[in-house]
């Protein structure tokens, strides 16, 4: 799980400084994970981050800043980066 963060923070770094999008999605093979980074550790902070940059952060379904947290180490599905991006990958998922 270490090499996911670590690879979300290299990402985020990309993002600022050149902009595009990351995912980290659910997992459907494993029903049981909600996603892979944990929310209050992980997901939140980059999320933060990101969009006080001016970007944005979802699950597809719903912004990652809005979850309340129902334990400390939930896992959340993230997709974050420039919002028209992360917007068209919201929109896969109404679709």
């Amino acid at each position: 799980m270490r090499d996911v963060w670590r690879q979300g923070v290299a990402e985020v770094h990309r993002i600022l400084t050149r902009g595009g999008i990351f995912m980290c999605p659910r997992d459907t093979k494993d029903p049981g994970k909600a996603g892979k980074l944990r929310l209050m550790y992980e997901a939140n902070p980059m999320s933060f981050i990101v969009e006080q940059a001016g970007g944005a952060s979802s699950t597809g379904y719903e912004r990652i800043l809005d979850i309340q947290p129902e334990g400390l180490h939930q896992r959340v599905p993230v997709i974050l980066g420039s919002k028209k991006e992360v917007e068209v990958v919201e929109g896969y998922h109404d679709g």
